[in-house]
């Protein structure tokens, strides 16, 4: 019997340290270096059916949780943001020598082929797509891109180099996804802002690109470039934008347009990346613009104020015992004018032009140049009339 008891305890020692040794080499995570969610590696022998559905609740808005207004604006806009590839007419000229005025008769100016990238939006079902002027300026050819990697050979509409918009029309038999505009009167400094596009010809690839920031300040006047194009109004952003993103969407956290992104301040003058200090047209001069270019197939930069002026003098000044050292005087005021309408009368002296100090009549014309002024435009007037400084506001009219 002791014989018996003996043996029976020795197999029951054994068999419990053989389920421990089975537990510890055989257990299906001891060899693990990752662990998937759907793995079970949180669960043991302890937990109950109810902590497992905690763990999936809490799993589930953790994921939900994922998806904030960023993500949500992105997924909104993203199927209507195109990349364009161009090709453009680019004049070579010869240098040393061969730049003089005598050999240039024997080896003129060639035109080639230049291939270059930029992004844009859809605006409307049929196929409108808005870009920067510059990114398909002397453009030979221009092949629009969706996102589904559909290419489509696109038209230009019209185009306004001054403001650097364009508008390409891309044809189907179906309707395209577009974006909508936004307001870009309402922006609000340190709101979300998103910047998609395909910068570097990374669309290729198969999707627009995204960065996040926000909005850096607006407002931003640069006015007239070397290059005769003028950018007023401007939104600045810290949203990346590098080379390729021109024309591409600045995107608030609703998912509408409010701007279209078209330079930077960069580090290098070569490589054109993103130092945090991007720009973009606000929208709402965008739309201005395309009403035109749609309806007109032009800008119409003519108007008339009504007013004649001449330069101020120390003369005057002395003759007239007024106290003002710079601006113009008003000449003449023709009846029922945009001049006449702002109650601006002979003998006031302008000094100010919206935020321009204006020193002579010639310089009127450039204070328009760096505004941009069209028909329909309201300019702020500092007046000095009688001992007093007043504003007045001059509506520009069209001539007829």
């Amino acid at each position: 019997m002791n014989k018996f008891l003996s043996y029976f305890f020795t197999l029951i020692i054994g068999i419990i340290i053989g389920a421990i040794v089975w537990t510890k080499f055989n257990n299906p995570d001891s060899n693990r270096f990752y662990f998937d969610s759907n793995s079970g590696a949180y669960n043991s022998t302890s937990d109950s059916l109810h902590s497992s559905n905690i763990r999936l609740i809490n799993a589930q808005q953790l994921n939900y949780q994922r998806r904030n207004v960023i993500t949500e604006a992105v997924k909104k806009v993203s199927p209507a943001v195109v990349g364009i590839n161009v090709f453009q007419l680019q004049v070579t000229r010869s240098h040393g020598m061969f730049d003089d005025p005598f050999f240039r008769h024997f080896f003129p100016e060639r035109q080639e082929l230049v291939k270059g990238l930029g992004s844009g939006f859809i605006i409307s079902p049929d196929g409108y797509v808005v870009t920067n002027e510059h990114v398909v300026h002397n453009a030979a050819k221009t092949v629009v891109t969706l996102p589904n990697g559909d290419k489509y050979d696109a038209e230009k509409v019209a185009s306004d180099y001054i403001s650097d918009i364009a508008l390409l029309k891309i044809n189907g038999d179906h309707s395209f996804p577009y974006v909508y505009l936004g307001n870009s009167a309402d922006l609000i400094i340190g709101e979300w802002a998103i910047a998609v596009g395909n910068p570097f010809g990374l669309f290729d690839m198969g999707q627009p690109s995204v960065s996040q920031g926000i909005i850096s300040a607006t407002d931003r006047d640069f006015g007239k470039q070397r290059d005769n194009r003028i950018y007023k109004d401007m939104i600045q952003t810290d949203a990346a934008i590098n080379s390729g993103n021109s024309g591409g969407p600045l995107v608030n956290s609703l998912g509408e347009v409010v701007g279209m992104n078209t330079f930077i301040f960069s580090g290098s003058q070569v490589s054109g990346t993103s130092i945090g200090l991007g720009f973009a047209i606000p929208i709402n001069r965008v739309r201005k613009i395309l009403k035109e270019l749609r309806t007109n197939g032009s800008v119409d930069r003519t108007f008339k104020t009504g007013i004649s002026v001449v330069n101020l003098t120390r003369r005057y000044t002395r003759y007239m015992g007024v106290n003002v050292q710079k601006g113009v005087i008003v000449a003449g005021v023709e009846s029922n004018s945009p001049a006449a309408r702002a109650s601006l009368q002979v003998g006031d002296i302008i000094v100010k032009i919206n935020d321009y100090e204006v020193s002579s009549s010639e310089q009127i014309d450039e204070i328009f140049d760096d505004l941009d002024a069209k028909a329909g435009d309201v300019l702020k007037l500092r007046v000095y009339r009688k001992d007093k400084y007043f504003n007045l506001f001059l509506r520009l009219e069209r001539i007829n």
